[in-house]
């Protein structure tokens, strides 16, 4: 599974466009049977505490994406504090299980993870 994270409007389903996968291929916040998931962050917002039991089902797709939402102003809301702390935990460990993580920034894709099988 290939990890890929980044800010909001930062080139990351661009980029995984470039690996030669197209709209077909990506469901967008939801689980389905196509191998892209895009803005893994909806699902989890809609239900932080079963973000715990997410890991083992997404480390089944090809590519998963999530906007870095633990950066930035902490907010006032215990709610989302809960959510994005979920998220963060989350990425953890399907960055652990990940055969390849990359950071999107700018449009530019830096490998941080790579895993030889």
């Amino acid at each position: 599974m290939i990890l890929v994270l980044g800010g909001a409007a930062a080139g990351k389903l661009s980029y995984v466009k470039s690996l030669g996968y197209t709209d077909a291929d990506v469901a967008d916040g939801e689980l389905d049977s196509k191998p892209v998931l895009y803005n893994l962050q909806k699902i989890v917002f809609a239900n932080p505490g079963a973000a715990d039991g997410l890991a083992g089902l997404l480390s089944a797709k090809a590519v998963v994406i999530c906007d870095e939402v633990g950066s930035g102003v902490i907010p006032v809301s215990r709610g989302e504090r809960l959510y994005r702390e979920a998220v963060g935990r989350l990425c953890i460990r399907l960055a652990e299980r990940a055969e390849r993580v990359v950071r999107v920034v700018a449009g530019i894709p830096a490998v941080i993870k790579e895993t030889s099988n």
